[in-house]
């Protein structure tokens, strides 16, 4: 028996736990036409086997057809979700691992043009901000439909073989009518504390009802809105008891703060550079003071951070859930002794943001996650051991290095640079995103720990990569700046990446011209703002840094409102000229024939990059596969064909500019099966 906190076993009721890591609940947007399919169940079970005591599906699944989802999330509304939901289940308990589904009601967070085009419901007028919806004040009789799908989806769960349900009760229906800033109902569901309550006892009530005394149900929700007017932590404290007075409630997941804007979601949910676990000592406050069994995950994206938290006595269940994402294999790991192998969840949270822009949730640098169908978390070894030769040590050339040196084969790393790192440490300059060297010094450590040789300051000819005599070559290059980009006046401007490095001083009025629209432009433009100059950020699309999904665009916002900086969009600009000491700025428009000048004494480019090719294409006519790609083997995660002499492969931005998940993904689903 081990005697590490973590991996003590917590009795919740009747339901023995093996251990206090649990991944909360969280849609990751897999489900296909609402039912969590098999690469929803591939991704859950992944976890399970590696160890987790408590997965926690959806976030959240729909009790009702008036509340839509927003995304791809599980339709808890229709009976066929009973089998998929019971193979999950089965699953996992084959690997002695919990299940547990969120239920909710939207609300207000929704919108009317989704799913069947019926009216938002809310118990007041108010819109949310995030999803943009006026909602219609609900009704009485729209209040006991509710409440009876609430009952129902439970019994669908219990029916499934799940060990409970989760109720929702932050920013969602039930929430709306516990809050002040939300309710405008009068009585019996509005106005005292206690009516502001009742929707939610009377969901509880039957629920237990339906389900009966041997089912698990619990409630996350926010104990603290941290905002006046709302629920405040005496408050929050005070539901708990009322939820540990009423029976009713087996535990209860603790969060603080209102999700109802992507700021305010920030809050709840930190990304990188936050403090680490900003609101544990909160949801510790409520456990010692109810004494109700409690969870909490907020930014606990290491292991010593989550010992702390048990080991404190602040909380029973600890909820690693963006880091599991980054490694599934986190509990395993631990029980192994191989905490330094635990690959870090680096706080990039592009994770949520693709799921909040429509997408799916992906970890930045764990592309096998979501992809557990076709994409190994562990990689095999090769029946043969091959010569490999990497070019490039930036995360796709690091990637591609980890999984050659995992599959066992000979792996030598040519770098231009010092270190290895490429644009990750260019973006590592921003104190507030340093966490992002994480995807670079994990590389580096399992590359270390393989035997994985490096020359660095080498800038490699063909000649030298030949000279290994080598059965595979990646080109794992990067790309430069696009810069040169105008009709005219090109070498009167300069890059993002010359402010960000500092390689160029900022100027005191700066244009930063953007069309790319992803981190580069903000960041330079944070560079430049911090010294006192003023700054416009110009772009033609409709939107500024339209890549910068919701969640990271927050901390960005923050640091550059209170600065000198201006955005402009739908404006292009043309070209620039010396005028004097100053630059003459040619701006124009897409829409119109408009055009104007404006002057600036600096004006910054940001347009992605172009590869950096020369070796390649240098490579290419020498090389057995002429640098091609069989395409469909790769999709279909096949080897690519056998050739006389070496192959040649080209990954991530040395192909073109792309993000570095592409990058990433790209390195792994072509080194699986070298």
């Amino acid at each position: 028996m081990s005697n590490d906190p973590l991996l003590q076993p917590y009795r919740l009721k009747h339901l023995v736990l093996k251990n206090r890591i649990m991944t909360t609940s969280h849609e990751p947007a897999y489900p296909e036409d609402g039912m969590p399919k098999d690469r929803y169940r591939a991704y859950h079970v992944e976890r399970a086997k590696a160890g987790v005591a408590l997965t926690m599906t959806a976030g959240s699944a729909a009790v009702s057809r008036n509340s839509p989802p927003v995304f791809n999330n599980v339709l808890a509304y229709k009976d066929e979700v009973v089998g998929w939901m019971k193979k999950i289940a089965d699953d996992c308990h084959e690997h002695d691992c919990a299940v547990m589904i969120q239920l909710t009601h939207l609300g207000r967070r929704t919108h009317w043009a989704k799913g069947d085009w019926l009216p938002v419901v809310a118990p007041g007028p108010s819109r949310e901000p995030a999803h943009r919806a006026f909602p219609k004040v609900i009704e009485d009789w729209e209040i006991a439909n509710i409440i009876t799908d609430y009952a129902d989806a439970a019994e669908r769960m219990k029916d499934a073989g799940l060990d409970g349900v989760e109720f929702e009760c932050y920013g969602h229906l039930m929430d709306q009518f516990m809050s002040p800033l939300t309710n405008a109902l009068p009585a019996p569901y509005g106005g005292s504390f206690e009516n502001r309550a009742r929707f939610a006892f009377d969901v509880l009530e039957a629920c237990r009802n339906r389900v009966g005394p041997g089912f698990l149900l619990g409630v996350r929700y926010t104990a603290d809105e941290v905002e006046e007017g709302g629920i405040s932590a005496d408050e929050g404290v005070e539901i708990a008891r009322r939820f540990k007075a009423s029976g009713l409630v087996d535990f209860v997941n603790i969060i603080r703060g209102r999700i109802h804007t992507d700021t305010a979601m920030t809050d709840v949910i930190p990304l990188q550079g936050a403090p680490a676990a900003p609101h544990l000592d909160f949801a510790g406050r409520i456990r010692a003071e109810v004494g109700l069994p409690t969870f909490h995950a907020a930014r606990i994206p290491d292991v010593a951070t989550a010992r702390h938290a048990v080991a404190s006595g602040k909380l029973d269940m600890v909820g690693m859930t963006r880091a599991h994402m980054a490694d599934p294999h986190i509990v395993k790991k631990i029980m192994e002794g191989r905490e330094h192998d635990i690959r870090p969840c680096v706080g990039a949270t592009y994770c949520l943001d693709r799921i909040y822009q429509g997408g799916e949730a992906l970890c930045i640098h764990n592309p096998a996650t979501g992809r557990e169908l076709t994409m190994p978390q562990e990689i095999p070894a090769a029946a043969v051991r091959r010569g490999v030769v990497i070019v490039g040590a930036g995360p796709a050339g690091l990637e591609a290095a980890r999984v050659a040196a995992e599959r066992g084969h000979q792996v030598t790393v040519f770098e231009a640079a010092p270190q290895a790192g490429g644009q990750i440490r260019l973006t590592a300059q921003n104190k507030r995103r340093r966490e992002m060297i994480g995807i670079i010094d994990w590389r580096m450590a399992q590359c270390a720990a393989r035997g994985v040789e490096f020359r660095f300051n080498t800038y490699a000819e063909a000649e030298d990569v030949l000279a290994l005599s080598p059965d595979v070559v990646i080109v794992a290059t990067g790309g430069l700046p696009q810069k040169d980009v105008l009709a005219g006046g090109n070498d009167l401007t300069v890059s993002t990446w010359d402010i960000i490095s500092g390689d160029v001083k900022p100027g005191t009025n700066v244009l930063i011209y953007d069309d790319a629209g992803d981190h580069p432009v903000l960041q330079a433009a944070e560079v430049i703002a911090a010294t006192g100059a003023h700054v416009e950020v110009m772009t033609p699309d409709r939107t500024f840094a339209p890549d910068i999904m919701s969640m990271n665009l927050s901390p960005y916002m923050r640091a550059l409102q209170h600065q000198e900086v201006t955005f402009t969009v739908t404006y292009r600009l043309h070209a620039v000229e010396k005028d004097g000491n100053q630059i003459k700025a040619l701006i124009g428009t897409d829409y119109s024939k408009h055009r104007e000048t404006r002057h600036f004494d600096q004006v910054v480019v940001n347009h992605g990059t172009l590869p950096l090719d020369e070796l390649y294409f240098a490579l290419k006519p020498l090389s057995g596969n002429k640098g091609a790609v069989d395409q469909n083997a790769l999709i279909d995660g096949r080897p690519q064909p056998p050739v006389e002499g070496f192959q040649l492969f080209r990954i991530g931005d040395a192909v073109s500019a792309r993000n570095t998940h592409a990058s990433i993904y790209e390195a792994l689903r072509l080194m699986k099966d070298i």
